[in-house]
């Protein structure tokens, strides 16, 4: 569990690690998170807070500037919902076998389902991220020399991905949204932290060597995840 902090006029969450070294992330929803090797030294925290302090304002103002095109979205009639980076029209009908189902290039929502509309989209986005996950993570890990321990789709809240010590792999379920080479960017890029848990210039090596072309999906969710939105 992560445990709030403040220091000067910078909020932050603080998170314990096995790592050797501190580390400082923007999340998604525009929060501070500092991963910190355990036990926590507190003055030593707040010492890189500070050398990092610049830096932390630029992300701050840059999330800002990026969230403004956060989409809202209604489960009305013709209404855009995202699957692998395509945008499908809704459609409420009635008599459906299922509470959601994607055919004809349509959603299509149960209308007696529209009271639980979002935990059948989640639903929907984590049963078709399970087989696209199990079978590019195969290919990967091999690509990459590593083996993780575990799959699992999960709500993350402000991240896309993670990777524990163990060699657990996290994702979003909303990454069931991203466009597949996007996706595939998400998927290396935690499979490479089981052997390297920093981004490291050895990390970012390691991603391109499977991903020439990485730095343009990274950009792209840069600048475009906060529209992956129910």
């Amino acid at each position: 569990m992560n445990t709030q902090y403040t220091y000067k006029d910078i909020d932050y969450s603080l998170k314990k690690s096995e790592r050797k070294t501190t580390s400082i992330y923007i999340e998604r929803d525009g929060t501070v998170t500092v991963i910190a090797p355990k036990p926590f030294d507190l003055t030593k925290i707040e010492s890189v807070l500070e050398k990092k302090r610049s830096w932390i304002y630029r992300g701050l103002a840059e999330w800002q500037d990026l969230n403004r095109t956060r989409v809202t979205r209604e489960y009305v009639n013709g209404e855009s919902f995202l699957y692998l980076g395509r945008n499908y029209q809704l459609e409420i009908v009635t008599n459906q076998f299922k509470p959601l189902l994607l055919k004809q290039g349509k959603f299509c929502l149960d209308k007696e389902k529209l009271p639980d509309a979002k935990r059948h989209f989640t639903e929907f986005y984590k049963a078709k991220l399970k087989s696209r996950l199990k079978e590019k993570s195969q290919v990967y890990a091999a690509k990459l020399g590593v083996a993780p321990s575990d799959l699992r789709i999960l709500e993350l809240k402000n991240r896309w991905g993670s990777c524990t010590a163990q060699g657990v792999i996290n994702i979003h379920w909303k990454c069931a949204m991203l466009p597949a080479n996007v996706l595939d960017y998400i998927i290396v890029h935690e499979l490479a932290h089981i052997k390297h848990p920093n981004h490291t210039p050895t990390f970012w090596r390691a991603v391109e060597k499977v991903l020439l072309n990485y730095e343009a999906e990274k950009n792209w969710l840069k600048f475009n995840g906060a529209g992956m939105s129910l």
